[in-house]
């Protein structure tokens, strides 16, 4: 009588999880602007990227020499560090839709956001 040999496959190694997004989030003081801009940047975060994100706040009039390594020129300004390349927007952040495509975030036909 024979007897069949299977081959154990090993389980498929888990996909490696994709860094955290980074986001500086460059502002000047406690303004409307400011909390707008940031109101509306974690929103988009939470529902785009879950919870593969970190944001950073700068606030330039207590630290007004970190403008320099990012060359910000006005504020708010949001600059992703991560995943490269780096990319910049400048404003309030209130038009989804341009935060999206400027960040590089799509959604795909099944309503997943691809980053």
């Amino acid at each position: 009588m024979k007897t069949k040999r299977t081959k154990v496959r090993a389980p498929a190694p888990a996909k490696p999880t994709p860094p955290p997004w980074q986001l500086r989030l460059y502002v000047t003081g406690e303004t409307e602007k400011s909390r707008r801009a940031f109101s509306n940047l974690k929103e988009i975060c939470e529902t785009h990227l879950k919870a593969r994100y970190r944001i950073t706040v700068i606030d330039l009039l207590k630290h007004p020499q970190l403008a320099k390594g990012d060359q910000i020129l006005a504020v708010p300004t949001v600059v992703r560090r991560l995943p490269k390349p780096v990319r910049i927007l400048i404003g309030t952040l209130s038009e989804t839709a341009r935060v999206l495509v400027g960040l590089d975030l799509r959604v795909t036909d099944e309503g997943r956001t691809r980053s």
